[in-house]
């Protein structure tokens, strides 16, 4: 896909969003089971915490069974990450009783830390613990009245909160890739087949180029169904606008025609007048721009409108035999090679024209032999058809290149004794020229002239 491409970027756009959408979207649920595991950590705290409390409350209990292991082995174990400590604070020394996984060391006091309490009385922060632990700790004042003031506290190793996140991100990370890839294949998906009738239109554009339908035909989606008749109704405009040109076109040219037949008439009956002869000799060349700007018209019109496809190979076979033929009497043979997949985007009698005209001025100057070579270029740029080079070589005398751009002008002879009126080069040059293609001149390998005619192809 290009960069300029409607589907690439209605691609690009889609994957933007689609990636801005899954990276929120798992920030926002990781954030979220981040908290979920907290809070479910923080009530097991709270467990222990309430636990402690209610052996706090009942002081007549044997100070040798309390505070033991609550459940939780991990509290016997030393340095094990599990912590539960209680100070009394209204003594003037204060007295600190502790789980036996502490061993010697003592919890941190969120208080002194500045922890404000909750709502519910406690206070809850992140604190570095003995062995450099991170720990998620809850602390609580107790005021027992007559009996005392005590601090309650439980602390938790946080790593449990931290892995069970990680895993969760890993989880998460692998279903939002899987599910980015299956998105994306879809979008791909969506986009091909969304702009499918658009391909169609340009298919169909291109087939009507190269003279394989008239219009657009089939149904396409109502969004570009318009798109689809203003097409159609531009090239039946188009068609009709041409039309009337070639008409008015030939309509001139015959009004002409008329009085140039009495002019020439009138001149012949005075044929032996310098003047007459002057007005004959003017008449004819009036005659012939006549004629080639008809044929310029009727070419137009046809390139303009639909073009049509032509096989290259048979035409030019055609055309050297009718040549060796026309020059049978001075001995000229014609020789040919055309590749056989060449096609000319245009009609046949078009080709056999420019290329008719070609062959033609080479057996005049030719001393023995003419040759037609018929080539198939590759595009050279995307969106553009193959070119067709045909090639027409003689053996004669050759120009030189003061003579050959003499001759590249309208009506210009080097030789009057040739028969032609000297527009067949110029005609060639025009007629390719309508159709995108060129004419040009250079020395032969057999040492004659050649002449290069570039067209479009199919």
């Amino acid at each position: 896909m290009a960069a300029s491409s409607l589907a690439n970027r209605l691609f690009l756009s889609a994957t933007a969003w689609l990636v801005v959408i899954l990276a929120i979207t798992g920030v926002v649920l990781s954030s979220v089971y981040k908290n979920a595991t907290e809070r479910a950590f923080d009530r097991r705290l709270n467990l222990y915490l309430r636990t402690l409390i209610a052996e706090v409350a009942t002081p007549d209990e044997p100070p040798d069974r309390q505070f033991q292991s609550l459940g939780e082995p991990l509290f016997e174990l030393p340095l094990s990450g599990w912590y539960w400590q209680i100070t009394r604070t209204d003594t003037e020394k204060p007295e600190v009783r502790s789980s036996r996984s502490l061993w010697d060391k003592k919890l941190p006091k969120l208080e002194e830390q500045g922890t404000e309490l909750t709502a519910a009385g406690i206070r809850l922060a992140y604190v570095d613990g003995p062995e450099g632990q991170n720990l998620r700790m809850v602390e609580r004042p107790v005021d027992l009245g007559a009996d005392g003031k005590f601090l309650v506290s439980v602390a938790g190793d946080d790593t449990e909160i931290f892995d069970e996140t990680r895993s969760f991100d890993y989880y998460l990370g692998g279903t939002f890739t899987a599910l980015g890839i299956v998105l994306l294949l879809t979008t791909v998906f969506q986009v091909r087949f969304g702009l499918a009738p658009l391909k169609r239109i340009s298919e169909s554009i291109a087939d009507i180029r190269s003279g394989r339908a008239e219009r657009l035909e089939g149904e396409f989606p109502v969004e570009i169904a318009p798109l689809a008749r203003e097409t159609n109704a531009l090239i039946d405009a188009n068609r009709e606008i041409v039309e009337r040109a070639r008409t008015h076109v030939g309509n001139l040219a015959h009004a002409i025609k008329t009085p140039l037949s009495v002019i020439v008439n009138e001149a012949g009956a005075h044929a032996a007048e310098p003047f007459a002869a002057k007005v004959m000799e003017q008449a004819d060349v009036m005659r012939d721009q006549v004629a080639h700007h008809l044929e310029r018209a009727r070419i137009a019109a046809r390139v303009s409108v639909v073009a049509t496809v032509t096989e290259v190979a048979p035409a030019i076979e055609a055309l050297r035999r009718t040549m060796e033929k026309i020059h049978r009497d001075r001995g000229i043979a014609v020789e040919a090679k055309a590749d056989p997949s060449a096609k000319f985007r245009g009609e046949r009698q078009d080709l056999e024209e420019m290329v008719g005209n070609l062959v033609d001025n080479a057996c005049k100057w030719a001393a023995s032999r003419v040759f037609i070579e018929v080539l198939v270029e590759a595009p050279q740029q995307a969106g553009v058809g193959p070119r067709l080079r045909i090639i027409v070589d003689d053996d004669g005398r050759g120009l030189s290149e003061a003579e050959r751009a003499q001759v590249s002008r309208r009506g210009q002879r080097l030789d009057e004794s040739k028969p032609g009126s000297g527009l067949g080069l110029s005609i060639v040059t025009d007629l390719a020229a309508l159709y995108g293609g060129s004419l040009s001149l250079s020395g032969a390998p057999t040492g004659g002239l050649r002449a290069e005619l570039v067209l479009p192809g199919v």
